[in-house]
């Protein structure tokens, strides 16, 4: 029976952006929009390119529609959002304070 591949592990570098996790026990399925918004707000380009390389664009780009405007910093969203299309997204369910430079 062929040995199964292992699941993709978490880059060094990012571990200290997960401090209250586990980082042995991440699952890269179950635990992907948390991986992919800890990496997209703190990523080094090496770490973004793993990113894709384990994701792919569609599927960073599905979290930046339902999840991106509340669980990023505003202007990691538009960068993100601007950078990969995305032009609909799902906007948080409580008011915003208006005049964040970044809201456009």
């Amino acid at each position: 029976m062929p040995a199964s591949n292992p699941a993709p592990q978490l880059p060094p570098g990012l571990k200290p952006y997960f401090q209250e996790y586990d980082t042995t026990r991440l699952d890269i399925i179950q635990d992907a929009n948390l991986i992919i918004q800890r990496t997209l707000e703190f990523g080094t380009w090496d770490e973004i390119r793993w990113l894709f390389a384990v994701y792919g664009r569609q599927r960073i780009r599905l979290f930046l529609r339902h999840y991106g405007k509340r669980w990023l910093k505003p202007v990691t969203f538009h960068y993100w959002r601007k950078l990969l299309g995305v032009r609909r997204w799902r906007k948080p369910p409580f008011p915003q304070v208006g005049g964040e430079i970044w809201e456009h």
